[in-house]
């Protein structure tokens, strides 16, 4: 019984070591290393090749590396039977939650303004808002949107929430399903996307929905890339609609150097860095999910298939 990492792109060395110190017995392959296919039970893995876990006739679980599972539910040649976890960490939940606030605040006292001036050596002041003064609407109310919610609660924000399904959630004036989604978008003066991706909320960050919210709205995106339909908001920002945006991730990652957000003046851009997993801090929860496996134990963590996360 053996565990496999997968993560092109990522130094696996971290995570090896972290299992480790966690399960000093768990036998662990890399991919692409020579290994048995047949050994392998438990994958962890981080954008694997597409069509690659269907070369495994034992594999019975896939943790994802990081609270987002779009990377593995987008392969559809998964092995059938095969459990899917996701990361729930206290430590990526709380970072989330400071990097939203960070953003917001950044947009009401107009910062990014002065770094612009200051390029240009101009002395110029930017009328900023207040948080008492400022509607944020939060799409999404799962564990990272209820943080987010939270901690501008804290910081005097008048926070909306919106969900698919009815959540009720402390300090936020909740809506939920499609018929509420215009109320809710006509409260939310900055927007922030925390949506799990799905077939329902791929493109959902569009021009329609972008017209209904108040004119000079923000948009903040730190769920998927494949949420937003890129020339819709430039268009919107463009056309004075929109003030502009924080995006945090994007379709294609790293994102192109000829992409036309990296000139916007009205796009703030991070390279997807707004809550990063930490192996230490979750291979806890791993190696335990790979004992209650061998245990016949149910997981924790799981996913939901019926709903993509």
């Amino acid at each position: 019984m053996s565990v496999l990492i997968v993560c092109p792109g990522k130094d696996p060395e971290n995570w090896v070591n972290a299992l480790k110190n966690q399960h000093p017995g768990m036998n662990i392959y890399v991919y692409p290393e020579d290994h048995d296919n047949e050994e392998v039970e438990f994958a962890l893995t981080w954008n694997h090749p597409r069509g690659l876990f269907k070369n495994y006739p034992n594999l019975r679980v896939i943790a994802s590396m990081g609270a987002g599972v779009d990377h593995i539910l987008s392969d559809d040649a998964l092995p059938e039977g095969v459990e899917i976890t996701k990361v729930v960490d206290e430590t990526l939940t709380e970072d989330m939650g400071d990097f939203v606030l960070s953003q917001v605040m950044n947009h009401i006292r107009g910062l990014h303004h002065y770094v612009k001036a200051q390029k240009e050596k101009k002395w110029e002041k930017f009328q900023y808002k207040r948080p008492q003064d400022t509607k944020v609407g939060i799409m999404g109310l799962g564990v990272l949107g209820n943080e987010v919610a939270d901690k501008l609660h804290k910081n005097y924000f008048n926070v909306y929430g919106w969900s698919r399904t009815e959540k009720s959630c402390d300090h936020v004036t909740s809506f939920h399903g499609k018929d509420q989604l215009e109320d809710f978008l006509h409260n939310s003066e900055i927007l922030v996307c925390l949506l799990p991706l799905t077939e329902e909320t791929e493109n959902i960050l569009n021009a329609d929905l972008f017209d209904m919210l108040p004119e000079g709205a923000y948009v903040i995106n730190v769920a998927r890339g494949e949420h937003l339909v890129e020339h819709d908001l430039m268009e919107m920002i463009d056309n004075g609609h929109l003030s502009g945006a924080s995006l945090d991730v994007f379709r294609e990652e790293p994102l192109p150097e000829d992409h036309p957000f990296w000139d916007h003046p009205k796009i703030n851009i991070t390279p997807h860095i707004a809550s990063l997993t930490k192996p230490e801090s979750v291979a806890g929860q791993i190696a335990e999910n790979y004992d209650r496996m061998k245990d016949e134990e149910p997981l924790k963590n799981k996913v939901e298939l019926d709903k993509g996360y």
